[in-house]
């Protein structure tokens, strides 16, 4: 059986993110009396786009970590990718809110980015056996 700690600790990470940015959207719809929907409400919005904007690249992201891994390519530099991702990804939760946070948007969607593509060109190079 081969174990995948890296991918595992970051999808354990991913998932207790995950919960807390569902957290976050239920109470902005408990205090603005929101229960579907967005309202039209611009708190209620961005807790949902903070929510919905780690769904759509964490699964991205847990895949190429996972097939890297599996790879046996990965090394110690895949412990760190997932863990700044993570932390790119809080930064973009609380930069969501605005306000003198609001930087943390900024930050976590560039190093988003920037943990896609290259865990991405990582995994066409050890593909292309390259790396």
């Amino acid at each position: 059986m081969t174990l995948l700690p890296v991918t595992l600790a970051a999808a354990a990470a991913a998932a207790i993110l995950n919960v807390w940015l569902m957290v976050r959207v239920g109470r902005v719809r408990l205090s603005e009396k929101v229960s579907v929907g967005d309202g039209g409400n611009e708190s209620v919005i961005r807790s949902m786009r903070a929510h919905s904007n780690f769904i759509e690249s964490a699964p991205f992201v847990l895949i190429l970590l996972a097939v890297i891994e599996l790879s046996g390519k990965g090394g110690s530099w895949l412990g760190l990718v997932a863990l700044i991702f993570i932390i790119g990804r809080i930064m973009h939760g609380f930069g969501m809110d605005g306000g003198k946070l609001g930087k943390g948007r900024m930050f976590g969607t560039i190093i988003t980015m920037l943990t896609l593509i290259g865990l991405a060109v990582a995994a066409v190079l050890i593909g292309a056996d390259i790396l």
